[in-house]
């Protein structure tokens, strides 16, 4: 079988507060941006990496998902347990001071971790967890 990962998605709850922390602070480009208001998709990604995207859509705009449910979603964006990646770089510091600049909200500072995994952790605009690792 010849499977790529072509795209995956996080919640946003602020558009234009996402687009600005994915493409000015972690420098990805914009590969779509459709909707509007609270109803808008935005593609983003590594430039050098153009077969790989993040989508950030709207949560719960699913019309089979029910008002307890949405309020569940809301309720796990807001404590940032609702959505996370993981990313890699070769500069960890760099990106680190370049995210901390951009005033993101810091989870870890980078750490050598027990399991030889040098990292970071950090939450976008809409509380998702971003850790990113060292890359050798």
């Amino acid at each position: 079988m010849d499977i790529t990962i072509h795209a995956t998605s996080l919640p946003h709850d602020d558009a234009d507060a996402s687009l600005a922390f994915y493409r000015d602070v972690l420098g990805f480009e914009v590969r779509s941006d459709v909707g509007k208001g609270r109803m808008r998709w935005i593609t983003v990604g590594p430039a050098n990496q153009p077969g790989t995207s993040i989508l950030l859509a709207p949560p719960a705009v699913d019309p089979g998902i029910t008002d307890d449910e949405r309020r569940t979603i809301a309720e796990m964006m807001a404590k940032g347990t609702y959505g996370w990646i993981l990313l890699a770089a070769r500069d960890l510091d760099g990106v680190f001071a370049r995210v901390v600049a951009g005033g993101a909200e810091v989870v870890q500072e980078p750490t050598l971790q027990p399991y030889g995994i040098r990292d970071c952790a950090f939450r976008d605009p809409a509380g998702n967890l971003i850790r990113i690792q060292e890359l050798r």
